[in-house]
């Protein structure tokens, strides 16, 4: 069976290959969109907030915890009337610190078109010093000469 090719802007993927990135990589994605529906999310293992495709097509406060709700309303409206087109924050969950941030996404003619969450445990930076970091480098440095 021949793989479906999906043309990006800036060159094309087969589908399986689109698929692989988005279950590979450590970032999660959910994109909702103009009317803030969830249509989209990627599917890793390391995933901090589990989906199921029981979420998908549905608004986006039935996804998020009711603790959050009116914080998503109004990071949605914002985007939806133009006033803001990112909203990051980093917060600690589950003894993790969490970095998530929205996109307001808009097509070529300007018109809002959705946005995309994207989220990252961010741990692992957060507890390396300056100094710890220019070890990371050197190792890294010297294993690929």
């Amino acid at each position: 069976m021949e793989q479906q090719q999906i043309n990006l802007a800036s060159g094309s993927l087969k589908l399986e290959q689109l698929n692989a990135i988005f279950a590979t990589i450590d970032q999660e994605f959910d994109f909702i969109d103009e009317n803030d529906i969830v249509r989209w999310y990627s599917n890793n293992t390391q995933r901090l907030f589990k989906r199921d495709t029981s979420k998908l097509n549905q608004h986006v406060l039935a996804v998020h915890p009711a603790h959050s709700a009116g914080r998503v309303k109004q990071v949605l409206a914002e985007m939806h009337d133009g006033a803001t087109g990112k909203v990051a924050m980093t917060v600690p969950i589950r003894g993790k610190q969490v970095h998530m941030a929205f996109y307001a996404l808009h097509n070529p003619a300007g018109k809002y078109v959705g946005c995309i969450e994207v989220t990252e445990d961010i741990t692992e930076y957060t507890k390396t010093t300056k100094f710890g970091n220019m070890l990371k480098l050197l190792k890294l440095t010297k294993r690929y000469k």
